[in-house]
C-alpha cells in the first residue's frame, strides 16, 4: 500500500480534521488545458484517448502539474457502460455523444446484458491502475460513474435531450420497461465502481447530471431509489481506509435530506444551492462539495478570490467541505484563472481550519 502523502480530500468527505479545504475540479483534464489539446489530437478522438491507458493517465496527471489539487479524477466518460452494453457509441462533431442502437422497448431492455468491468471494461480498470501507479500517493484518485437514470436518459434518448420527453414516455407508459432498465444499469454501476475500487480508486463518484430534469416523487422513483441501491452494494473500504461515496445530482438541491438519507459520504452541490442553506440542512451526516459556478472563472483573479472567500464563509469552521465547482470547467477558461483559484481556496480556507 503506497503512502498517501496529501490525504485531506480523503479526510474531508469523511468530516475529519484538515488544515485547509481541499479543491479539485470537475473536469479538471480537459480542453481548457493546451497540453489536453495535444494529447487528444494525438489519439485521434476521444473514445480512443479514453481506451489507451497511458494516454489517459497522462491528461488526469496534467492538471496536477499545473496545480497544487488535492484529487486526481480518472480520465474517462459516463457512457462507457452503455457502451460495454453494445449500443454503438459515437460523438458528432458539436453535437455531443450518440448511440446507434437506442433502447426504446421492454424486450429491447430485457436483451441487454451487465458488462463484465474486467472485461468490456478493462481498459477503464487498466487506466485506474496506471494512473494509480504514476501518482506515486501524491494525491487520492476518485473514480466515478454515471447514475443508473442518467445513463439510462442517453440509452433512451439515443444521444444528448433538451425535453427527455423520450425516456419521459417511457417513465410513464411503460414504467416496468424502465425499471427494469435502471435496475440492470444499478447492478452494472455496482460491478463497474467495485472494479476501479479494486484497482485502486481511494473514492468514487455518481453523476447524475440529469436528474434535476425530473419532477419531485419521479426523482425518488426513477433516480435517487437506485443510487441508493448502489450506495448499498458499493465496496467500502480498501487499503485499510474507508472508500468515501460522493452523490451529485445537478439542479437537486431541493432533495439534499433525501440524497443524504441514502448513506453516501458527501453530497455534491451545484451553484443554483446555497452553501450554508445545504450545511444548515444536513448538518454533520455528510460532507458538502461544491458549490462555485464554473462561468466565474471567466472573471478577474481578484472576483474568484472574492467568491471563493464567500463560500468558505458560507460553509463555516471545521471540516466536512470539498470546494469544487458546481459544474465541469468550460472548455475556454483561462489555465490562470483556474490556478488562482485553486490558490485561493488553500490561503483563504486556513482560518477555518485552525481550531
Amino acid at each position: 500500500m503506497t503512502e498517501l502523502k496529501n490525504d485531506r480530500y480523503l479526510r474531508a468527505l469523511l468530516k475529519q480534521p484538515v488544515d485547509v479545504t481541499p479543491v479539485w475540479m470537475m473536469r479538471q483534464a480537459g480542453r481548457y488545458l493546451p497540453e489536453y489539446r495535444e494529447v487528444r489530437a494525438q489519439a485521434g478522438d476521444f473514445m480512443s484517448l479514453c481506451k489507451n491507458a497511458e494516454l489517459a493517465c497522462e491528461v488526469t496527471l496534467q492538471p496536477l502539474r499545473r496545480f497544487p489539487l488535492d484529487a486526481a479524477i480518472l480520465f474517462s466518460d459516463i457512457l462507457t457502460v452503455p457502451d460495454a452494453m453494445g449500443l454503438g457509441l459515437y460523438f458528432e462533431q458539436g453535437e455531443g455523444p450518440k448511440f446507434m442502437h437506442p433502447v426504446r422497448s421492454y424486450d429491447a431492455v430485457a436483451k441487454l446484458a451487465v458488462p463484465d468491468p474486467e472485461d468490456s471494461l478493462r481498459y477503464v480498470m487498466d487506466a485506474v491502475r496506471t494512473i494509480r501507479r504514476e501518482l506515486k500517493g501524491e494525491v487520492p484518485l476518485i473514480g466515478f460513474s454515471g447514475s443508473p437514470w442518467t445513463l439510462a436518459t442517453y440509452m433512451v434518448e439515443g444521444g444528448s435531450s433538451k425535453t427527455f420527453s423520450v425516456i419521459k414516455k417511457m417513465a410513464f407508459a411503460e414504467p416496468k420497461a424502465l425499471h427494469l432498465l435502471l435496475d440492470k444499469l444499478a447492478d452494472s454501476v455496482i460491478l463497474y465502481l467495485n472494479a476501479q475500487i479494486a484497482a485502486g480508486a481511494q473514492s468514487v463518484m455518481i453523476f447524475d447530471s440529469w436528474g434535476g430534469a425530473l419532477g419531485h416523487r419521479a426523482y425518488e422513483e426513477f433516480s435517487l431509489r437506485y443510487m441508493a441501491k448502489i450506495v448499498d452494494g458499493l465496496t467500502r473500504e480498501a487499503d485499510g481506509r474507508r472508500v468515501p461515496v460522493t452523490l451529485f445530482t445537478k439542479g437537486g438541491g431541493q432533495w439534499l435530506e433525501k440524497i443524504a438519507a441514502t448513506g453516501c459520504d458527501a453530497l455534491g452541490l451545484d451553484w443554483t444551492t446555497n452553501m450554508a442553506d445545504a450545511r444548515r440542512r444536513v448538518g454533520d451526516k455528510v460532507a458538502l462539495q461544491g458549490n462555485m459556478d464554473p462561468s466565474m472563472l471567466y472573471a478577474e483573479p481578484a472576483q474568484i478570490r472574492q467568491e471563493v472567500a464567500t463560500i468558505l464563509d458560507e460553509f463555516g469552521e471545521g471540516s466536512g467541505h470539498v470546494f469544487n465547482l458546481g459544474h465541469g470547467i468550460h472548455l475556454d477558461v483561462p489555465p490562470e484563472n483556474a490556478g488562482a483559484f485553486v490558490s485561493a481556496v488553500h490561503e483563504l480556507s486556513k482560518p477555518y481550519h485552525q481550531k
